[in-house]
This record gives structure tokens, C-alpha cells and sequence, in this order.
């Protein structure tokens, strides 16, 4: 068996070079800020005074995280953010495979109507003291994190992509599982899920990022510290970062107190590190699960 080698035009390997040119670039661009932050968070506040742009310090110094760690709250934060984190994709998910599930199915009843609806809230929100009157005053929500999960439950940009996945397997599945005997829901459980796992992933992603970053509805609605989450945390020391000058009763060593500069970057670490950490194990369904999910139906 003969194999061919494609021969390329100059042409083409002009094009291809700019192409990687280009993606060598944009990809240096996103990188340098990031390592700028990250080299910046364990420098000194003399150094970050002196050099404008580095990407290695000439004084290694944790004083930023020191000063960060400090406080006792940010892993209370951590805790907490992880748990509405987790606890949020399980609800966001259950409540958007449920509704997307039906909605992908082309007999069921009503069907167009509901999917105008969904695209309705997209265009159009009540505003944010309805929303806040409804969460606050009429469920009560205060305080618990029920006000972080139930008003975001569903995503209907996230629950379309979902919808338009389902809809693209192929519905002889369902006919042949329903011969053996399946009804809706074991069809949905056994058959569905299964091989969404693509769009499940890249959507279970998404709303894990939402909920991490969430930080307006969280100022919004919780004012017990016990359970604030690491955004707000974060956002408390970097605005009592400006009184650093004034701590007594911490050895900083011989670097001096952290600059408030370098504790800034420091927590835009901490805050995306968790993310950073969880993006790789996933990265791989994003094609096939967001661009398939996007594209069928």
C-alpha cells in the first residue's frame, strides 16, 4: 500500500508560516501579562517601584501571599467558593439537561414556544431590584447560598448548546431503545447522557467559571463573613492593603512590608489558579462538545 505525499505550493507554505507568525504572537501576547502578574506577586516593593516590566524578580519575596494568608479569611473563602462552585454546576446542569432534553426532541408538544421563551430571557431581564426584592424579600434568600444557585439555575445561552448536542444524535437510538423497552427517562439516563459527555463537560466548565467568578450577586446578597466567598475575600484585602504602611504586628523580614501593587497580583492568583488547575483535564471536549453542540441541529 502506497502512501502520497502532498507536495505544498510556495504559496501554502507562505500562508501556513503567517499563520504560525500570527498564532506565535497572539499567543505571546496573552502569556507575557500573565507571567508579569505571577513575577510580580513575589517581588519586592522596591522592585516593583524601580522596573516598570520583568518577568523574573532579582528578590524572591512570599510577603504578598504572607500578608494574604494572614488575614484567616482567604481560606474560608476557598472553602466556600469551592462548595458553591460544586453544589452550582450540580444544579445548573440537572436543571438545563433537563429542560434541554425535552426541548431536543422534535414530537414534543409546544415545543417551539418554550424555545421562544428561553431566547426571550436572553434579550430581556426584570432588572436588578426586581431581582433583588424577589431573592431578598419574597423567597427570603438572604444570607444562604441558595441566592447564588437559584437565580442563575440555568444558562439559556449554555442550555441551547446542550439542546442543539442532544438533538444531533441520532434519534434511531431512542426509537431502538424504546423497542427494548425504555421509557423517557431511562432513555435520558442510559442512552443520552452517556454520549454527551463532550457537551457536558465544556457546559459543566462554563458554569463552574461563572460561579467561581461570581462576585456582584455574592456582595449582593451575603453579608455573614462565614460565607463569603473568596472573590469578596479577596476584594477586602486588597482594599485594606492601602493601610499596610500601619501593620505592627507581623515580621515581614528583611524585604520590608508587601507593596500594595504586588498584593493585588497575588490575589488575581489565587483567584485563578483553581481554574487554571481544572482547564486542562477539560480542554480536550471543548471542540467537540461546544462546536458540535453549536453547529447540529
Amino acid at each position: 500500500m502506497s502512501t502520497r505525499t502532498i507536495k505544498r505550493s510556495l504559496g501554502d507554505s507562505i500562508v501556513q508560516a503567517i499563520i504560525y507568525i500570527i498564532c506565535g504572537v497572539a499567543g505571546i501576547v496573552t502569556l507575557v501579562p500573565f507571567l508579569y502578574i505571577i513575577a510580580g506577586s513575589f517581588a519586592t516593593e522596591r522592585e516593583l517601584t524601580e522596573r516598570s516590566f520583568f518577568l523574573i524578580p532579582k528578590v524572591f519575596s512570599l510577603n504578598a501571599y504572607q500578608y494574604i494568608i494572614k488575614s484567616g479569611d482567604v481560606f474560608k473563602g476557598l472553602r466556600n467558593s469551592l462548595f458553591v462552585a460544586f453544589v452550582g454546576v450540580g444544579i445548573n446542569m440537572f436543571c438545563s439537561c433537563t429542560l434541554a432534553y425535552p426541548l431536543s426532541r422534535p414530537y414534543f408538544k409546544g415545543r417551539n414556544g418554550f424555545i421562544t421563551m428561553v431566547i426571550i430571557t436572553m434579550l430581556f431581564s426584570g432588572g436588578m431590584v426586581p431581582m433583588y426584592i424577589l431573592v431578598a424579600n419574597v423567597l427570603h434568600l438572604r444570607n444562604t447560598f441558595w441566592a447564588l444557585w437559584l437565580p442563575v439555575a440555568i444558562n439559556p445561552f449554555n442550555m441551547i448548546i446542550i439542546k442543539n448536542y442532544f438533538q444531533g444524535l441520532p434519534i434511531e437510538l431512542e426509537e431502538a431503545s424504546r423497542i427494548d423497552g425504555c421509557n423517557d427517562l431511562q432513555i435520558f439516563i442510559r442512552v443520552i447522557l452517556p454520549l454527551s459527555k463532550p457537551v457536558l463537560a465544556s457546559v459543566s466548565l462554563f458554569y463552574a467559571v461563572s460561579h467561581w467568578n461570581s462576585y456582584f450577586n455574592a456582595m449582593m446578597y451575603i453579608s455573614n463573613r462565614d460565607m463569603e466567598v473568596v472573590q469578596i475575600v479577596l476584594r477586602r484585602i486588597v482594599f485594606q492593603s492601602t493601610a499596610v504602611a500601619t501593620e505592627s504586628n507581623f515580621d515581614w523580614g528583611n524585604f520590608g512590608l508587601p507593596p500594595t501593587k504586588s498584593i493585588r497580583m497575588a490575589t488575581t492568583i489565587m483567584a485563578s489558579l483553581p481554574i487554571l488547575v481544572l482547564y486542562p483535564f477539560i480542554q480536550k471536549y471543548f471542540t467537540k462538545g461546544v462546536l458540535i453542540g453549536s453547529v447540529k441541529g
